[in-house]
């Protein structure tokens, strides 16, 4: 999943604070602490899922003890109704950290849902469909793994990995001609220098100051079909902007490299799911 465990540990060490603080007065009064039984992770949506991993590290963080079997695994399509994971052990704790566990894996597979039912509007093209840096601030390594689990790919991850020259660098630095080669002079050579433009005059300028790939934001569809005529391919395309379910089928008929969504991070629904305590000596199976 995420290789960063001191990330995940903190991240989830302060969702569990932030829910129980100091006790779970409920669970604390009504449940045996050594008492045990059996719980199952129930799909309520037809999904992707994502973020399974973490959801177990939610509950052995407060329980190391405590045992999973896992009938489905991210990235895996899952119909309403199936059983995704069985839980076994003691109750307290897992009562505990349910609703936090299923807050992060609702809204990840949500963010994988979306972004797969984007890729296949997108259809058999060889566009590849990419998130933004449109995130949850301390959340961002979290939503891009759930877009990955998709089908999707990441653009950078921050602004640290990768030259992306907006409207506002352009603005600030006089040209798009003078940013790149600024670009150029001041940044890592090992970095590809990726130009914003939303007019077909700036497309012209970006290429003839050697960027390496286009970025065509916020474009009608008849100014971005334009557009890939005059870059005939020498660099890499990509759209950005106003990018629905509705119409990406259209763009990705241009004949684009990349198509960025926001939405599919900033957007995406928390898919349903439930966690429900079995009766003693009950269980259930898929099928």
């Amino acid at each position: 999943m995420i290789n960063d465990l001191i990330y995940l540990d903190n991240l989830i060490q302060r969702s569990l604070e932030e829910d129980i603080g100091p006790g779970d007065v409920t669970t604390d009064s009504i449940i045996d602490p050594h008492a045990e039984g059996k719980a199952v992770l129930l799909a309520k949506d037809r999904m992707i899922l994502a973020g399974l991993p973490l959801f177990s590290m939610v509950f052995t963080l407060l329980d190391p003890e405590l045992q999973f079997e896992y009938i489905y695994q991210d990235g895996a399509s899952v119909q309403a109704g199936e059983i995704i994971c069985r839980i076994s052990g003691r109750l307290a704790p897992i009562l505990k950290a349910e609703r936090t566990a299923l807050n992060f894996v609702q809204r990840m597979s949500g963010i994988a849902t979306l972004t797969n039912d984007y890729i296949e509007r997108a259809g058999r093209q060889k566009v590849k469909i990419l998130d933004t840096r449109k995130t949850i601030p301390g959340l961002r390594a979290l939503d891009k793994y759930a877009v990955r689990m998709g089908g999707g790919f990441n653009h950078r991850i921050g602004l640290f990995d990768g030259i992306l020259i907006k409207d506002n660098h352009i603005a600030a630095a006089g040209s798009i001609t003078k940013a790149v080669a600024l670009a150029r002079t001041n940044a890592p050579h090992t970095l590809k220098v990726e130009v914003e433009v939303q007019r077909l005059v700036e497309v012209q300028e970006a290429l003839d100051s050697g960027a390496d790939i286009i970025l065509l934001d916020n474009m009608p569809i008849d100014t971005m079909k334009q557009a890939v005529n005059i870059i005939r391919g020498r660099v890499p395309v990509e759209v950005s902007g106003n990018v629905t379910l509705g119409n990406i089928p259209e763009i990705a008929d241009i004949g684009v490299d990349f198509i960025s969504v926001g939405a599919l991070t900033h957007s995406a629904k928390a898919v349903d799911m439930s966690l429900e305590i079995l009766p003693q000596d009950k269980g259930l199976s898929n099928g």
